[in-house]
């Protein structure tokens, strides 16, 4: 890719290994980098309609002395399909990539979008086998931007074939769009969503993930650490990042990336990853702070 910084292609080329680990009867696929068996791993989960490879540029930058997973949840990537999409089950898979891709005990879970509610519901149900939970730009209490396009039928409905990988790159988009990405991520995130059938191409999700998998359990006092990213131009405004710590006790801290929008880690990938090195140079080094009770 002409043009492409070293870093980007130094992270696209890092080792990485693939996994796969049944729940529930579906097999979940996985990627994962850096050596098994440490303490504290992290588990990156994927936006509504994306997959595990939109963290492919972000992921190595945490495996240096760390087990890195990043999950196709189900409907989504290579993993398998469901009757019926579920947050809980969601955030088992979350809990079963990570033993299996030796990201356990107690791994530290980041999710983007839809994938923060999934991160937080993880938090919510099984807080005492995370190391913590980050959500990064989810709208709570509001549709999802995929949800949204679905309703309208603006996008999501049932998946078209095209001919070929070139015309179906061309329709691709984000949801919802935005200015400012960087091309080579972009690109990279096209072509890997893509898979061959009979010939012809189409996208890796399943279209019913936006259907009547209901809604994520309410926001509580967390049972591990939290925190909240939000994007300066995303979707997450900062009334609503002041809401969340609201509800979660005000123990959460709640973090602006600058110039960012929805799709953070596209258009301001290394302010991401230094907000999230910064984030756990702190857990790591620090207590957490209880709520008064």
């Amino acid at each position: 890719m002409t043009g492409t910084p070293a870093w980007l292609t130094d992270a696209l080329a890092a080792d990485v290994e693939l996994g796969v680990v049944e729940v529930d009867g579906v097999a979940i696929h996985y990627r994962a980098w850096g050596k098994p068996g440490n303490e504290n791993g992290i588990v990156f989960v994927h936006g509504g309609a994306a997959h595990s490879r939109w963290w492919d540029h972000v992921a190595p930058f945490f495996a240096g002395d760390r087990r890195v997973v990043a999950l196709d949840l189900s409907g989504h990537g290579d993993s398998g399909r469901r009757e019926e999409y579920l947050m809980a089950r969601w955030a088992d898979e979350v809990l079963a990539a990570a033993a299996h891709g030796g990201a356990g005990p107690n791994p530290l879970v980041i999710g983007h979008s839809m994938g923060g509610m999934v991160a937080i519901t993880a938090a919510r149900l099984r807080g005492t086998e995370l190391a913590g939970a980050v959500a990064v730009d989810t709208p709570f209490w509001e549709d999802q931007p995929e949800e949204q396009a679905a309703g309208a039928q603006q996008a999501f409905g049932p998946l078209r074939r095209y001919p070929s990988r070139e015309a179906a790159l061309k329709r691709f988009k984000l949801i919802p769009e935005q200015d400012g990405n960087d091309p080579a991520i972009h690109a990279h995130i096209a072509e890997t969503s893509l898979r061959a059938i009979d010939g012809d191409w189409n996208w890796k999700f399943d279209p019913n993930v936006f259907r009547g998998r209901g809604r994520p359990v309410p926001l509580e006092l967390p049972r591990c650490r939290v925190a909240v990213f939000r994007a300066e131009h995303g979707l997450v405004p900062p009334d609503m990042g002041e809401r969340i710590a609201e509800r979660l006790g005000r123990v959460v801290p709640v973090v602006e990336i600058p110039l960012a929008a929805h799709h953070v880690m596209i258009d301001q990938p290394l302010s991401l990853i230094t907000a999230l090195r910064t984030l756990l140079a702190d857990w790591t080094h620090s207590e957490p702070h209880r709520p008064e009770a």
